[in-house]
């Protein structure tokens, strides 16, 4: 009996993409007839199955939730596993965590071996390079051939399933509004490309609250990082951008930054240029992490409630898993058919330290 190939085996073999190979195993029609019928060929010759995805769910109960993150050690994301962690166990499932390292392949990868007779659904945030790349027919395939998904903080609308997010709009707002009543005049906003919605959702929030107070802004005052490159590994390229930003732009008093290293950093770079931290510039960021409270001085900053949203999506999970109607295996929630999705809203709070007056 030939040893089973993996999807990953496949790509290597046949010199193309996983991606390639996930959607001609699942009759995408993006790929040509040719590939499609080349890849197949050679998944039958080696005894390829496209894990338990093909299964069905009510002869698979593992008791199980796959969760998949981009990263792990991301203050934010080991708090929503905590949430996951606490309500599954509390409600007799176990989970198993896998990364995609912000890498699409990898998401792909990581959602077959998870998926392979491991786990009855998943819980997930999507990877910077899937957004980037927007293909998204992993999760639809996914969840066509019956493993339901919930998303959680970086979700896509292109996806039908149930999400959580927290309130990146109205987090930002009351953000800057502090700012403001701080009477700071020139606030700048540290962000991200948009491509990550979370990033742009933050950005829109900055501009509303400016805009409420009938406040100019100004395009110079936005420093948009490229989040492609691990900035947590290259902090001096962080730095070095925003002491360029400060140097270009020496009248600003404000700073709401998108995430909290982001903050801590702007925080660092101000005292290098001889700036007092609240007296010439108040900061604020955004997740109340391990540096929000460890940066000297402490950070203001947004809370997510990673916790709770990690508790939100594990229950949103087991009760979709929980309600499988056992002779149609049709998901029923409240009454309503599988396509009636829920999206809860986690509220922010605004957590005040010495960064700001």
């Amino acid at each position: 009996m030939r040893k089973k190939i993996t999807l990953k085996q496949i790509a290597r073999e046949l010199d193309v993409s996983v991606s390639t190979v996930s959607k001609a195993l699942s009759g995408s029609k993006e790929i040509s007839e040719d590939t499609t019928q080349k890849i197949q060929a050679f998944a039958k010759l080696y005894n390829y199955r496209p894990n338990n995805i093909a299964l069905s769910l009510k002869n698979r109960k593992t008791k199980t939730i796959g969760i998949l993150i981009p990263e792990i050690v991301h203050h934010f994301f080991s708090t929503v596993i905590r949430g996951i962690e606490l309500i599954a166990n509390r409600r007799g499932y176990n989970v198993i965590v896998g990364l995609s390292n912000e890498s699409f392949s990898k998401e792909i990868i990581n959602m077959e071996m998870l998926a392979n007779g491991s786990i009855d659904g998943f819980i997930l945030s999507i990877s910077k390079e899937t957004l980037l790349k927007q293909d998204y027919h992993h999760f639809n395939a996914t969840i066509n051939q019956g493993i339901p998904i919930v998303m959680f903080d970086r979700v896509v609308n292109e996806v039908n399933c149930d999400k959580v997010i927290v309130d990146d709009f109205n987090g930002s707002v009351k953000a800057v509004k502090k700012l403001i009543e701080n009477n700071c005049k020139n606030i700048a906003l540290i962000t991200t490309m948009d491509y990550v919605s979370v990033g742009r959702l933050r950005t829109q929030g900055y501009i509303e609250a400016l805009e409420e107070h009938k406040i100019f802004a100004d395009s110079n005052l936005i420093l948009k990082i490229d989040d492609s490159l691990d900035v947590e590994n290259h902090l001096e390229v962080l730095e070095n951008e925003i002491e360029r930003f400060f140097k270009t732009n020496n009248t600003i008093d404000g700073v709401f930054a998108v995430n909290e290293l982001y903050a801590v950093t702007a925080m660092k770079v101000a005292r290098k240029l001889g700036l007092s931290i609240p007296e010439d510039i108040q900061v604020i960021g955004f997740t109340d992490g391990v540096l929000s409270k460890h940066a000297t001085p402490s950070l203001t900053t947004v809370s997510q409630h990673g916790q709770k949203m990690g508790e939100q999506a594990a229950n949103l999970l087991i009760d979709r898993l929980e309600a499988i109607d056992s002779e149609s295996d049709q998901y029923i929630v409240n009454d309503n058919p599988k396509h009636d999705f829920i999206k809860i809203v986690i509220e922010t709070e605004l957590i005040e330290r010495e960064s700001t007056k």
